[in-house]
């Protein structure tokens, strides 16, 4: 067994004491007022982008995908069409790491093929393409939650701490395209996952 696995002793690695800088996109003026109204409510460096998340210079995006890894609607398709490759990449990890279908609730990272973003975070939001999601859903909060410790708490391959290749993550609306979800929903639930996650 690796000392990655827990059995060592002595201290697990610390809680990071910086947080990365999150960018919370909209390009409709309702989300924008959304992730506003929680800017308040959060500790950390967290700024509203009006705009696509390809205009933010960020080391990782957020992908708020579906368990399959297809990215063909919302802004998973715009993802497609400006990095060739990466939903192959997201689809190749889904199958090696999580068998087929990654859990809501759980992350990956993939490279971009890019500089910059040289990362993808992908995190579903639904289990199948194209699911409406049930008004009462807390999916939102789950996959940043997802994001959020994959960037304190995960490695790439080659043994790398996430949180020393990416400063800075650019999130859109997670669910609140084709899943429907309200997005004063998914602005307080990604408030909530950042706070459970990096508050101290």
């Amino acid at each position: 067994m690796t000392a990655e696995s827990g059995t060592h002793t002595g201290v697990e690695h610390p809680v990071s004491s910086r947080t990365p800088e999150l960018v919370l996109c909209a390009v409709d003026e309702p989300l924008a007022r959304a992730w506003l109204s929680v800017l308040d409510k959060v500790d950390g460096s967290i700024r509203v982008h009006r705009g696509s998340v390809l205009d933010v210079v960020a080391q990782g995006i957020v992908s708020p995908a579906n368990s399959f890894g297809w990215m063909r609607g919302g802004i998973d398709a715009v993802y497609a069409r400006a990095y060739p490759g990466v939903e192959q990449s997201v689809r190749s990890a889904v199958l090696a790491l999580h068998g087929g279908e990654l859990p809501i609730g759980e992350a990956l990272i993939v490279p971009t093929g890019e500089t910059v973003p040289a990362w993808l975070f992908s995190a579903p939001t639904m289990r199948q393409p194209g699911e409406k999601l049930p008004p009462d859903t807390v999916n939102p909060y789950l996959a940043a939650r997802a994001v959020f410790l994959k960037w304190r708490d995960g490695r790439l391959e080659q043994g790398i701490r996430v949180r020393t290749v990416v400063d800075t993550i650019a999130m859109p609306g997670l669910g609140t395209g084709v899943g429907g979800v309200a997005p004063e929903t998914c602005a307080r639930q990604v408030a909530a996952a950042w706070e459970e996650v990096f508050a101290h």
